[in-house]
């Protein structure tokens, strides 16, 4: 089983590269995020033969899981505050795996709320990982984490340092995550330096490669035996008008 993740900036603005990836790239599921809009496009998508689930908000966020199996939605928002609005969490099962799509807030700028409701979330998304962990069901946590993981994740650790991606309390929330016996997939495969998932727009930082690895595959010690493989496909940052993000792609038997 192929699963991908994928931040688009603009499902609207990017749906073309997305049909022509799908085609190319052949997944069994496609996460994707930052749809930005309340408009999706289902039918597109299902005459290529992709089922599709999503949570939509104007302007903002917006995340999406397309499938070429059927789909049970488990659920569409994540627990702990019945306030937030924010459509940053979908939750499905797919062949009896249990998969869940995030954008995780950005939490810039650092010392402001936003700041604060990163963590937060990021604190209520351990609370249901360790609710799947206790019930013993087998999950997959993808999606846009907005957090550096470690210094090996971004070109330079000068150039990140105020940013909050790169702050020592999310950082130290994802690793506690992998502590709970959730697997950073693409590490558990790759240890070598220079490997991105997104890159700014200007100054040439993706022909240059100067990049960051927030895009993640977290998957749960019941599964990832299952594992075969964890990798990036660079090439749809390298398209004309692109997301800033490129695709992740996890095997799994």
């Amino acid at each position: 089983m192929l699963i991908a993740s994928w931040n688009v900036n603009s499902l609207k603005s990017r749906l073309a590269h997305v049909i022509q990836w799908l085609k190319a790239s052949n997944p069994d599921v496609l996460f994707l995020q930052e749809l930005k809009g309340l408009e999706f496009p289902a039918a597109v998508f299902e005459a290529i033969g992709y089922r599709t689930v999503h949570v939509a908000q104007k302007t903002y966020n917006g995340v999406a899981t397309i499938s070429r199996h059927p789909i049970e939605t488990v659920s569409t928002s994540l627990g702990g505050d019945s306030t937030d609005s924010h459509a940053r969490y979908l939750e499905t099962t797919i062949k009896g795996l249990r998969l869940i799509n995030i954008y995780l807030p950005n939490g810039n700028p650092v010392g402001t709320d936003k700041f604060g409701y990163k963590l937060v979330w990021m604190d209520r998304l351990k609370s249901r990982l360790v609710a799947l962990m206790d019930q013993s069901v087998p999950a997959i946590v993808g999606g846009d984490f907005n957090v550096i993981p470690e210094d090996i994740d971004c070109f330079s650790p000068k150039y990140w340092k105020n940013d909050a991606l790169f702050q020592p309390e999310p950082r130290t929330r994802f690793r506690a995550l992998n502590e709970l016996g959730y697997v950073d997939a693409f590490r558990y495969f790759n240890q070598e330096p220079g490997q991105y998932t997104f890159w700014e727009y200007f100054r040439d930082m993706f022909g240059k490669n100067q990049g960051i690895r927030i895009d993640h595959f977290l998957v749960s010690s019941l599964l990832a035996e299952r594992m075969t493989g964890c990798r990036i496909d660079k090439g749809p940052r390298g398209l004309a008008k692109p997301s800033d993000h490129t695709p992740i792609l996890l095997a799994i038997e």
